[in-house]
C-alpha cells in the first residue's frame, strides 16, 4: 500500500505522518516512511538545493525539473522495489505537491507538469492521499510560534500559499477516491484518529 500526505507548510502533515508509520510499524508491517524531496544520496542533495535561501535566482522550471529528478530517483530506488514486495510506503510529499506547488502556485501550465510527474513516477501513484487542510494564515502563526525562520520554498507570500491550498482542493475534488481531506485544526488526536480510519477503508478496499 502507498499512502501520501499532502498539505502547505505547517500544516502538521509530517507529525501525522509519523504518528501513521508508528502504527502500522506496531500492527507489525513493513514500512518505508520518506519525505519529499529526499529518500536517497541523490536526492538529500538535490532538496538541499532546492531549499538554500542563496538559491533565489533559481527559475520555476529549474525548480520543478529538481524536484522532479530527486522524485525520479526515489521511485527507482525505493518506492517501487518496496511496492513490489509489498511492503507499506508512506511518503511525506509526493507529485501531488508539483502539482499544488509549481503548477497552481508558480502558475507553470498543468499539462506540462502532468506530463512530468507522470514522466518522473512512471505512473506509481499513491493508493491513498492524505490532505491535511490549514487557512492560510495559520501557517505564519504556527512559524511565528516555533520560532523559524523562511526556507527559500516557504518565503513565496500570502498569495502564492492561496493558489496552492486551491490546488489541493481541486485535485482532491478532481480524484475523491484517492484524497481524503482532514481538518488540521482539530487536535493531533482527533486528526490521527480520523486518518486511521481513512486507511483501514482503503486497506480493506484494496483487500477485495
Amino acid at each position: 500500500m502507498f499512502i501520501s500526505f499532502e498539505g502547505l507548510d505547517f500544516s502538521g502533515k509530517s507529525t501525522q505522518a509519523k504518528l501513521l508509520v508508528e502504527q502500522l510499524r506496531q500492527q507489525r508491517h513493513t514500512v518505508h516512511f520518506i519525505r519529499e524531496p529526499g529518500g536517497t544520496v541523490i536526492s538529500e542533495k538535490i532538496r538541499d538545493i532546492l531549499l538554500d535561501k542563496n538559491h533565489l535566482e533559481m527559475s520555476d522550471a529549474a525548480e520543478i525539473l529538481l524536484f522532479s529528478a530527486s522524485r525520479s530517483q526515489l521511485v527507482q530506488q525505493v518506492i517501487a522495489p518496496a511496492l513490489q514486495r509489498g511492503d507499506v510506503v508512506v511518503c511525506d510529499r509526493y507529485c501531488d505537491s508539483t502539482t499544488a506547488y509549481q503548477g497552481y502556485g508558480r502558475g507553470l501550465g498543468l499539462e506540462d507538469v502532468q506530463t512530468i510527474n507522470r514522466f518522473a513516477t512512471g505512473g506509481t501513484m499513491p493508493d491513498l492521499t492524505i490532505l491535511v487542510d490549514i487557512p492560510i494564515e495559520e501557517i505564519e502563526r504556527r512559524k511565528t510560534k516555533a520560532g523559524l525562520t523562511f526556507d527559500r520554498m516557504e518565503s513565496a507570500g500570502r498569495a502564492f500559499y492561496e493558489r496552492v491550498r486551491q490546488g489541493y482542493h481541486q485535485l482532491a475534488a478532481d480524484d475523491p477516491g484517492r484524497w481524503f481531506r482532514v481538518d488540521g485544526m482539530l487536535s493531533i488526536e482527533t486528526i490521527q484518529k480520523e486518518i486511521r480510519k481513512a486507511v483501514e477503508k482503503k486497506s480493506a478496499a484494496l483487500a477485495r
